[in-house]
């Protein structure tokens, strides 16, 4: 993940510094994920389907929710404010379509931002635009424990 913005791209887009500090946590690295720009309108993120997938050669269903959990976890922590954390509560997935080849991409938006909870919607396409899974994560923000 970089903190620079690629040639051509919105600098309001661009991966807060903050956020390539933290990077995206050891899970999302082994999947392959990367963050492609992140704002407090939208994230978006890639991910390979290869090294993703079921023993059909299919995306993993639960690779989607991985993707989408990881998305919609830095977008509530953008809103949240670097004096909260936001941890997960609920992910609800529906899967439309297999992929299985190429890279998927996903974009979330807020559904709900608040003091206390963070409502995101994450839709996951494959490389023709097509819907692979719709997921919608609800993230309550916590106070960041001071030492």
């Amino acid at each position: 993940m970089s903190a620079d913005s690629p040639a051509g791209q919105d600098p309001s887009t661009a991966i807060p510094p903050e956020l390539a500090a933290w990077g995206m946590g050891a899970l999302a690295e082994k999947m392959g994920i990367e963050l492609v720009s992140a704002s407090r309108e939208r994230v978006v993120a890639t991910m390979p389907v290869a090294g993703n997938t079921q023993p059909y050669g299919l995306l993993h269903g639960g690779a989607s929710a991985v993707l989408a959990e990881s998305l919609g976890s830095i977008h509530g922590a953008l809103h949240a404010g670097p004096d909260n954390m936001v941890v997960g509560v609920d992910l609800n997935c529906t899967h439309h379509r297999s992929a299985t080849e190429g890279t998927v991409t996903a974009e979330s938006t807020i559904l709900s931002a608040g003091r206390t909870v963070v409502s995101t919607e994450i839709r996951v396409r494959d490389e023709s635009g097509r819907p692979v899974c719709t997921a919608r994560l609800t993230c309550l923000v916590r106070p960041v424990a001071k030492s």
